[in-house]
């Protein structure tokens, strides 16, 4: 029978290897750490004054290392050394001078500060190994209490079609609002202001999907530069709410903090998505720092080069991927989305270069082990899985090839509706295909429109302003402009680049801005806005703000007043989407042959003649306008309860030609009268007066712009 030890003041108990990570359980805390590699395991528990107490793990099973001591309450700092070899060109890389954190950790402390220590090499010749204790210059891993009163809380479950997400960054949504105490600012508290859930509420938003709030480091070569990492798309605390994002600083306080949000979000009805990063880790490549999984047991984590295995598989662009053929990085994976969501109440993930996850040697697979634990897990399976469908390795663009289940960033819709937009020709077939849900992309493998997250701007790229402002990047340096060619971005500048006194110019980059929203708002499919974009938010140019953690990046909360129209339409597509099911349906649109059967026909494409489009008119080489029907009556998938669902039937008129297009409106038998509700080149969006149109009669509908008819009875 295993006996208790002591070291110093504590008691060591055996403890046991699961759950990994620390567990509190009210009356003390069990610790355990995976690695294959190590031949000895030392818990450091560190105090408040940075003292370290190191406590030898006797306990090993199945390469887990463990023991509970009675006396550790939430709030206490801990770390690891891991002795075992040190050989990187064998892919090892063991090395008790670093103080390691805990891949489990649920709350951290503290800060890496950059110093030579964190590294295993000499920084002034690299040839040469650091031994030096990194203990003073890294995170601690913080103990945390894992009880919380969450009351009545429950998942709001908003159905995909139902479903209108918004990209948002927890700090940049708060730190410029006037009614949000500045000690809130930047924090889970401050986003969980009513100030901002009742905003999201009248906007119609029914997700927020948040930015990395996993805990992530700051970059060394950004912060010698005095800039941060924003986005926070360098991740480590895969289990973590990012400590800089809490109101609270004790350590842990993190925890209660996002749960609060979390649970003011479901009362409003609003769903939680997270952004999350397991395509790689903060550690880089191998002249990174040694903070966590690269000294615990690098090979389990890492893909390491064949033959060469001091060096990292790099599929992500930040310097090495995660190992998901190992079953213990597949585990921490799944054991920390089954936490956001089991403990955190979270209600989705949003999976940054989801292709890297499905790698199982160098092609991308489908069928991958990550994707088939995913299927049949019972909690992770059952809500929101959104990819985003590509990577930076070989064949990495995988949209339309992610499980029945999965949703993904529909990257081809937003090049497309930019492209037609903009007046490039050809673009009809292309456009007519996103618009109505991608069926060539999602429909092969049983899945719905709402499999795409239809998107035109998102974190990274141009704002919507600067979509319309801009033809190239002005990314910004310490705070100066430095243009740097075309944007990529497929952006039209609409005569002038950057900021204007034109007010042509201007008039048409507002109508650009209600063009995009309009075509977002009413395409089949699941709609995301980019925070701010309703509300004109710009970045001056800049396409990539990742290290701009200031007001560049930040949503300026004065825009709501300076472009109210703006918003106020935005609410109003969300609430014309909501009331009208024809916008939003949960399976692909039939179409059919046009004839006396139009009751039956669900869709119809016509000419800017008010005729069924032909072959030819699909391939013509012009192909800028383009009529849309929408029969309200011929939707065939029954609603919650099973019964037949019923809508107004409508009209879509798109021109984006430079040119005034005068639009013949087609008979009775697909209406029998029509009313304009939306006209873009409006401020407001709608008509200023009530416009009926007749069938067979002519609409004239202005240079670049769309007008929405809806059926009179």
């Amino acid at each position: 029978m295993n006996q208790a030890n002591t070291v110093g003041d504590y008691q060591v108990w055996p403890g046991e290897p699961y759950p990994l990570g620390s567990t509190y359980d009210g009356a003390g805390t069990n610790f355990a750490l995976f690695s294959d590699v190590a031949e000895k395991v030392e818990l450091c528990l560190i105090s408040a004054e940075g003292e370290e107490t190191r406590i030898a793990l006797e306990e090993v099973d199945a390469h887990i290392w463990h023991c509970y001591i009675p006396s550790i309450m939430p709030g206490q700092r801990y770390a690891y050394r891991v002795h075992g070899p040190f050989d990187p060109a064998n892919g090892k890389r063991c090395d008790p001078n670093k103080l390691l954190v805990d891949p489990y950790a649920k709350a951290f402390d503290g800060e890496f500060d950059g110093h030579p220590s964190l590294f295993n090499y000499d920084i002034h010749d690299h040839s040469k190994r650091n031994t030096e204790d990194s203990l003073g210059h890294t995170m601690t891993s913080v103990v945390i209490n894992p009880f919380f009163d969450w009351g009545a809380d429950r998942a709001p479950r908003t159905p995909y079609n139902e479903t209108v997400i918004y990209e948002a960054h927890v700090k940049g949504m708060t730190m410029t609002h006037p009614e949000i105490p500045e000690e809130l600012r930047g924090t889970y508290a401050g986003l969980a202001h009513p100030a901002i859930i009742d905003y999201l509420k009248d906007l119609g938003v029914t997700a927020i999907e948040l930015m990395p709030v996993h805990q992530f480091l700051q970059d060394d070569h950004l912060r010698e530069k005095g800039l941060r990492n924003y986005w926070g798309y360098n991740t480590f605390g895969f289990l973590a709410p990012h400590q800089d994002y809490s109101a609270s600083q004790k350590p842990g306080g993190a925890v209660s903090e996002f749960k609060g949000m979390v649970r003011a979000f479901h009362d409003a009805g609003i769903e939680v998505i997270l952004d999350v990063v397991y395509n790689h880790t903060a550690e880089g490549n191998h002249m990174g720092p040694t903070i966590c999984f690269r000294g615990i047991d690098n090979e389990a984590y890492y893909r390491l080069v064949e033959g060469d295995r001091q060096h990292y598989m790099d599929y992500t662009g930040t310097g090495n991927s995660l190992n998901v053929r190992h079953p213990h990085s597949l585990q921490l994976i799944m054991d920390s989305l089954r936490y956001w969501v089991s403990e955190m109440h979270v209600d989705g993930f949003r999976f940054d270069l989801a292709s890297t996850l499905a790698r199982e040697f160098h092609d991308v697979d489908r069928l991958s082990a990550f994707f088939d634990l995913v299927q049949q897990d019972p909690i992770v399976s059952q809500v929101k899985l959104i990819a985003e469908p590509w990577d930076v390795g070989e064949g990495g663009y995988q949209v339309g090839n992610f499980p029945p289940q999965w949703t993904e960033w529909n990257g081809k819709y937003r090049d497309t509706i930019r492209d037609f937009w903009r007046g490039e020709p050809s673009t009809l077939g292309e456009f007519a295909s996103r618009i109505t849900g991608s069926s060539d992309l999602y429909a092969n493998n049983d899945r719905r429109p709402t499999a795409s997250i239809n998107f035109v701007t998102a974190h990274d790229g141009f704002t919507l302003n600067d979509l319309v402002s801009y033809n190239e990047k002005h990314n910004m340096a310490n705070g100066e402009d430095n243009r740097d060619g075309e944007s990529h971005n497929r952006s039209w500048n609409c005569g002038v680049e950057g900021p204007t006194d034109d007010e042509r110019v201007l008039s048409l980059r507002s109508r650009q801005h209600r063009n995009f929203l309009t075509t977002l708002l009413l395409s089949q499919g699941t709609p995301m806005i980019s925070h701010g974009d309703e509300m004109g938010r710009g970045q001056r140019g800049n396409n990539n703000v990742y290290c701009q953690d200031n007001r560049l990046s930040w949503v300026d909360w004065n825009q709501t007043r300076t472009n109210s129209e703006l918003v106020e339409y935005t609410q109003f597509l969300t609430e014309l989407r909501a009331e009208h099911p024809v916008f939003r349906r949960r399976r692909f649109l039939r179409g059919g042959p046009l004839g006396a059967e139009t009751d039956d026909r669900d869709i119809a494409w016509l000419t800017y003649e008010g005729r069924v489009m032909t072959t030819d008119d699909w391939n013509f080489d012009f192909g800028k306008s383009l009529m849309v029907w929408l029969n309200g009556d011929a939707i065939t998938e029954p609603d919650r309860r099973g019964h037949r669902i019923e809508d107004d039937s409508f009209l879509l008129c798109f021109n984006a030609h430079h040119e005034d297009i005068m639009f013949q409106i087609p008979g009775t038998e697909y209406a029998h009268s029509w009313e304009v509700i939306i006209d873009t080149t409006e401020i407001t969006g709608r008509p200023t007066r009530e416009r009926i149109v007749e069938p067979e009669g002519e609409l004239r509908v202005p240079a670049r712009s769309t007008i929405v008819l809806i059926e009179r009875h």
